[in-house]
């Protein structure tokens, strides 16, 4: 499996990033805001993959962070959609930004992606969501349950319960964000806390 690729810029256009590693030319399908965010062909770049092998082919696809790698992974699990969806959705929405609509429930942001209608959009969401609540807490509350003895923070039980389930949708575990959350501000609103846990997060 390829994880990542760290080499040469050698390409870029609207969904594709060329990365040469060895004097091989690697073609990876990206979203817009990986592609948006990668510096000037000849410059050094790091994506991260995920090598998708089917019937009709082999196709690579190349992310800026991890973040969303974990979206893509998580959207192409839900029936029904595929990386052409994924990088379709994760080109208008940062991860930040579909972590957030999927613990709050709301599938018509995700229905403004063109290609992705309400019955898809209204998937997403149940699915993802039901599968945050169920593998992470059995069916408990997301600002009293506990999972591997990480205890959830007090305060604003909306906010904090909706950003925990949102960095639950990038990838981490609720005892990785637990102690993080102690050192934010739970005055905050819901998508402040989601992106000072996840400064903090980089950081160190």
């Amino acid at each position: 499996m390829i994880y990542s690729l760290r080499g040469k810029l050698i390409h870029k256009e609207i969904g594709l990033a060329v990365v040469e590693c060895g004097g091989v030319g690697y073609g990876c399908k990206t979203s817009y805001n990986t592609v948006s965010r990668l510096g000037e062909t000849g410059s050094e770049v790091t994506l991260f993959t995920h090598l998708a092998v089917r019937d009709d082919g082999i196709e690579l696809f190349g992310f800026g962070d991890m973040q969303e790698l974990n979206c893509f992974k998580q959207l192409i699990s839900v029936s029904g959609v595929g990386p052409k969806a994924a990088i379709a959705i994760l080109s208008d929405m940062t991860p930040e930004q579909f972590a957030l609509i999927v613990a709050s429930g709301d599938s018509k942001m995700i229905t403004r992606t063109k290609g992705i209608g309400t019955k898809t959009a209204q998937r997403i969401v149940l699915e993802l969501k039901d599968k945050i609540s169920s593998e992470a807490f059995g069916g408990g509350s997301m600002t009293a349950g506990k999972a591997s003895g990480a205890a959830v923070p007090s305060g604003d039980g909306s906010s904090v319960g909706e950003a925990m389930e949102a960095l639950m949708v990038l990838g981490y575990s609720q005892g990785e964000i637990a102690p993080v959350l102690r050192q934010v501000d739970m005055s905050l609103s819901t998508q402040d806390i989601i992106k000072e846990v996840l400064r903090i997060m980089s950081s160190k």
